[in-house]
């Protein structure tokens, strides 16, 4: 009996494929072919060693080809291989994990978050060093049904092996039931944030909720962010918003949603604006986080900003990436612009003044602003001390 996992061609980088054999096998136990052998072939072998250790097994053969794998990457494979011959609820879960990001919060910035394939690490390795403010690791669409097991793994030993430079970390489940076996994998491997897809009321909030309280340590809270992609679930957005305190942002689909109303998605989005109109103002009504969709041309960055201003003026405050090449636009765009900024410090500092001066009325030049539009300004200064675009003690 054998069995097989991971990825290996011309140009697979930063991956292997495990063959893995349960029998009685003359030879060697492990077989290895990598251009680091001589560096690292010792590592990889005691690696094998303990995995096979680990879930027991004394009379085996390893055979793996090797395109530069990390060890959770090696680890991850051979798992999943050794799980396809000996089924087993032990998870070899590497030393020393990472720990989970303490500064993650409701409020985080999350103007930008990049969507990885959760089958491919040569993505993951490297992702933090391009500035999106989260990663997701995505175990739904961009995983083919053949491979969710091994990303399964995958994405879970990456969860502790890599700190993505502190940006939130974040995994797109599958839909129940099968998002079952993806919380289990993950729930204890540091996630901060878990995207819901294709959540239409909030049944589907309690169903997710109820497999994390399953497996959480020590009943730590997790973030969660449901993804609306059809028309009923547009329409139960505000019920979808408050059905947990753990939910930080509601996230919209495009892509499936235009599908769902027969409709074809455009540049300039009229065919969504009604979708995305309720989303915002579910999202401010229950005071959380409205995340616009992805735009898939990636390469034209020109649209890109006016897709991102677009949606930044109807009330979202980030949207997703599918790019590294679409971060900075993307955070400049959802970032408070010089002179959004001055604006609301004109409109602060005559606050502070009337307030001083024990005035009822604020005066900015010539206008007269009411209580909304200070509040409004005092939010832009918070935002821009957030995204570093000013200091704290700007008023000194």
């Amino acid at each position: 009996m054998h069995a097989t996992s991971g990825n290996i061609n011309n140009s697979t980088r930063s991956d292997c494929q495990v063959r893995f054999t349960i029998d009685n096998v003359k030879g060697q136990k492990i077989i290895l072919k990598s251009k680091v052998e001589k560096l690292y072939g010792i590592a990889i072998k005691k690696l094998c060693d303990e995995l096979t250790s680990f879930y027991e097994i004394e009379e085996y053969q390893i055979e793996i080809e090797d395109a530069g794998a990390l060890p959770f990457v090696i680890a991850a494979r051979l798992e999943t291989a050794i799980k396809q011959l000996k089924p087993s609820n032990k998870n070899f879960l590497l030393p020393d994990p990472i720990k989970s990001n303490g500064h993650i919060s409701p409020t985080s910035l999350r103007r930008s978050r990049l969507y990885l394939p959760g089958n491919d690490p040569k993505l993951m390795i490297n992702a933090g060093i391009y500035g999106a403010d989260a990663i997701i690791l995505d175990l739904e669409d961009s995983v083919s049904p053949e491979k969710k097991t091994e990303a399964r793994i995958l994405v879970r030993n990456a969860l502790g092996q890599i700190d993505f430079y502190g940006a939130e970390k974040m995994v797109r489940i599958n839909q129940m039931p099968l998002g079952a076996d993806d919380l289990k994998a993950i729930v204890p491997c540091n996630v901060d944030t878990i995207l819901i897809p294709k959540v239409e009321k909030p049944d589907d909030v309690f169903a997710v909720e109820k497999e994390i309280e399953k497996w959480s340590p020590d009943s730590r809270k997790f973030f969660l962010m449901p993804i609306i992609e059809s028309a009923l679930g547009i329409e139960n957005a505000f019920e979808i918003a408050c059905s947990s305190k753990n939910i930080v942002a509601l996230a919209i689909g495009l892509e499936d949603y235009t599908a769902d109303i027969g409709a074809q998605r455009s540049a300039e989005g009229k065919e969504s604006f009604y979708a995305r109109s309720r989303i915002v103002n579910a999202t401010a009504a229950a005071g959380i986080q409205a995340i616009d969709s992805v735009y898939s041309e990636f390469q034209d960055l020109e649209e890109l900003k006016k897709v991102a201003e677009e949606s930044k003026s109807l009330g979202f405050v980030g949207m997703g990436c599918i790019h590294p090449a679409q971060i900075k636009v993307v955070n400049d765009v959802f970032s408070p612009n010089e002179s959004e900024i001055e604006k609301a410090k004109s409109i602060v500092l005559a606050f502070y003044d009337a307030q001083k001066n024990g005035k009822s009325v604020v005066a900015v030049g010539s206008k007269m602003v009411d209580p909304p539009v200070v509040k409004r300004a005092l939010n832009v200064i918070e935002y821009a001390i957030i995204c570093n675009k000013l200091t704290k003690d700007w008023r000194e």
